[in-house]
């Protein structure tokens, strides 16, 4: 019994990222089969793959230029001025931007002293600033606290005296959340002062 769960702490993991993996694989894929058959008369497996990697770069890679700057900025225009679209398009935009776009915000983990007898929990800063059009004055901070086997969160803003820098990269710290504090970085997250500093310093 005790060599079975083992075999399945192994296999489990590896089975249930490959499967995923495949799943999205084969969504892709399946999207350009209909013209593969009708244009080719046989299916290429990964053309659908290579086709929408190449159709993202390439977009990428315009966006990127002076030429089709201004289109895309009349483009977000249009979409500013419908009401639930806007929200939408924007948040997205926002979302995407923060974990891969050049001004990334999950960069910062911290750890959060709570209200409640001692509780702290581990967050990213947002804002630092502070937000005055919200109330949020520069001796607070805005952070986002990840929640464990999900890709949710929630959003709280503390006084600055109440947030210490976690020294680890940011990856690491989303990891160990979003596992639930299972993964082995625990054996590398020291919460004391030798691995934190007063954020409220700054």
């Amino acid at each position: 019994m005790r060599y079975f769960v083992q075999g399945l702490l192994y296999l489990v993991p590896i089975v249930i990222t490959a499967y995923v993996i495949l799943l999205m694989f084969n969504w892709v894929d399946d999207i350009t089969v209909p013209y593969e058959i009708k244009y080719l008369g046989f299916q290429i497996p990964g053309l659908g793959l290579v086709i929408m990697l190449v159709f993202i770069t390439v977009v990428g890679l315009l966006g990127s230029s002076f030429i089709f700057r201004p289109i895309i900025h009349y483009f977000e225009l249009l979409i500013n001025r419908a009401p639930l679209i806007k929200d939408l398009y924007s948040a997205v935009k926002d979302l995407m931007s923060a974990f891969v776009g050049v001004k990334k915000k999950f960069t910062e983990p911290v750890l959060v002293k709570m209200d409640v007898g001692g509780l702290q929990r581990i967050g990213f800063i947002t804002q630092k600033n502070g937000v005055e059009e919200m109330g949020i004055s520069k001796d607070q901070l805005v952070v986002y606290l990840p929640y464990s086997y999900g890709i949710m969160g929630t959003v709280i803003v503390v006084p600055k005296e109440n947030v210490k820098s976690i020294n680890l990269p940011s990856t690491e710290v989303m990891k160990f959340i979003v596992s639930g504090g299972v993964t082995k970085v625990l054996e590398k997250i020291q919460l004391n002062d030798k691995k934190t500093k007063d954020i409220s310093n700054e």
